[in-house]
């Protein structure tokens, strides 16, 4: 069973070729609100919010959760990827014997396309596997979002179900953490 409190966090910033994952600061809260409001980052995604609530709502540091990175690209934020807590709402035991981790990840509709959501993801799950070794960790994507269906299959998930939820199909995954691809 993962316990999120058993590993260190924040973690020191992880460097990639291009890209760096680091915790969130004051600084990437327009970037977070922009992520939220986006009708094309949040389209499959149950809608985008009003900019107006989240002004409101989006504290002066956002994403202070542990396992939210912001992904960063020339010391300004692109996007963001989570490794969180796995709560299926509607539990099957094939997903509630999967993992208890779950990734997520947005990114401005800019920046797609370029590969940087497989290159943070990548890091992400190496840095994952590195620290809690042997858990693995799943994905929930509409099988409409061909982007992120694409995404998965890169980063090596592997197909457990498809159900119907919120009027869409869904697709579960896994993936199986056992060393870092260094």
């Amino acid at each position: 069973m993962t316990d999120h409190r058993a590993f260190a966090w924040p973690p020191a910033p992880i460097k990639t070729e291009r890209l760096v994952l680091r915790e969130s600061e004051a600084r990437d809260r327009a970037a977070v609100i922009e992520l939220s409001a986006s009708p094309d980052v949040n389209t499959y995604l149950g809608g985008p919010r009003p900019r107006a609530e989240l002004e409101r709502t989006v504290p002066e540091v956002p994403g202070q959760l542990r396992g939210f990175f912001v992904v960063e690209l020339d010391e300004a934020m692109i996007g963001t990827v989570q490794l969180k807590p796995h709560a299926p709402e509607r539990p099957s035991s094939r997903r509630l014997g999967a993992g208890e981790t779950e990734l997520g990840y947005l990114f401005l509709p800019e920046t797609w396309g370029r590969g940087y959501a497989t290159e943070a993801c990548t890091a992400a799950l190496d840095w994952f596997a590195g620290t809690l070794p042997g858990e693995p960790v799943v994905l929930y994507t509409q099988t409409a979002n061909a982007r992120s269906m694409r995404l998965a299959a890169k980063l090596g998930f592997t197909e457990l179900e498809r159900f119907e939820a919120w009027g869409a199909e869904q697709w579960f995954g896994v993936w199986p953490s056992l060393t870092p691809s260094g």
